[in-house]
């Protein structure tokens, strides 16, 4: 009996201490504003450059994807749009480097993710500049008064 006891102790404990690690885990997944501060001064350094017609070094080119898997990553685990900004920044730099795949695809992920913010109109036009050709979503009100309901 006691080792049944034990056994349900030694089990609860188990559980609240894995339940800790995944609830801090789920905390520690969103970027912190440093992060978020330092990529976006990390796009407009690429940018500066670009402008400036300097040649992006392989250094600049990691970074740009280590920026954009990031942005990724979050995306994945808790969009926010605090991530607009930095798409909208990132498909700046890669439609300036005429990397059209990656541009298309930094702005339809405001687009899709971010339809509320102040960035969808200018993603929207950068993404008909590239030749894509953006249809607004049909909303539900819409898609009722069409139908007579």
């Amino acid at each position: 009996m006691k080792k049944i006891f034990l056994s349900i102790i030694v089990g609860f404990l188990l559980l609240s201490a894995i339940s800790l690690d995944v609830s801090a885990a789920k905390k520690s997944s969103k970027l912190s504003k440093e992060a978020i501060t330092e990529m976006s001064e990390s796009i407009d350094k690429l940018t500066q450059k670009i402008y400036g017609r300097a040649l992006l070094s392989p250094q600049d080119n990691e970074t740009l994807i280590g920026i954009k898997i990031k942005l990724d990553n979050q995306m994945l685990m808790s969009p926010s749009t605090e991530l607009a900004p930095l798409y909208y920044k990132a498909g700046n730099v890669y439609k300036l480097r005429d990397m059209k795949p990656e541009a298309i695809e930094c702005y339809q992920t405001i687009l899709e993710n971010f339809s509320d913010t102040a960035l969808a109109p200018k993603a929207k036009a950068a993404l008909e500049e590239l030749g894509v050709t953006v249809t607004a979503p049909v909303s539900t009100e819409e898609s009722e008064e069409d139908e007579g309901i």
